[in-house]
């Protein structure tokens, strides 16, 4: 499975969302610090959730990571994230 589906299924199991968007930048990284061949090192994350409504925005980012998992956020070098309730 491709990490931005693996990333995409742990959320949407997580939380729900009623928005969910998983988008793999890293060709737009090439060359960059942390970017690897192959990709999967740098990715944008929008999702809309009840879940995050009564968060700080710190408690939604510790939410979305807590969700995805340590053994995907230690392979991943960039992760974007636009989250509102």
């Amino acid at each position: 499975m491709a990490l931005v589906d693996d990333i995409r299924a742990r959320l949407q199991q997580a939380f729900a969302p009623a928005e969910l968007e998983v988008v793999d930048d890293s060709e737009s990284h090439r060359g960059h610090g942390g970017w690897r061949e192959g990709g999967e090192t740098h990715f944008n994350v929008r999702i809309r959730a009840a879940a995050f409504r009564d968060m700080s925005r710190i408690q939604r980012h510790r939410a979305v990571h807590g969700a995805i998992g340590p053994d995907l956020v230690g392979r991943i070098h960039a992760l974007a994230l636009d989250i509102d309730g």
